[in-house]
């Protein structure tokens, strides 16, 4: 049996629905942040199995664009921790519903 584009668009599909609902259940900040990462992880999966099935002319397009979006996913994992830490400072909490600091 050999593994085909099909196999790796089911695995993306899987770790995109398993990162939506994680962002959307959880209440804690670091579960929606990491909701999020496995979405970005997921849709980098694709593309690089895009890059690797499709024939194209230039064929590490795909991977160029996904180290790009993994640096991306890093700085945006590091600034929202870095949220989360001053948030947790200020309110003693992360659970997003409680979050009001745009309320006086």
């Amino acid at each position: 049996m050999t593994v085909s584009l099909e196999h790796y668009l089911v695995v993306g599909m899987i770790l995109f629905s398993i990162g939506l609902y994680l962002a959307l259940a959880k209440r804690n900040a670091i579960g929606v942040l990491m909701g999020i990462e496995l979405m970005f992880n997921a849709v980098n999966l694709t593309l690089v199995a895009f890059s690797r099935f499709v024939t194209s002319s230039s064929p590490i397009d795909g991977q160029v664009f996904v180290v790009f979006a993994i640096t991306v996913a890093a700085a945006e994992a590091a600034v929202a921790l870095a949220m989360a830490v001053l948030v947790y400072r200020n309110r003693d909490s992360i659970d997003v519903d409680k979050l009001n600091l745009l309320r006086w």
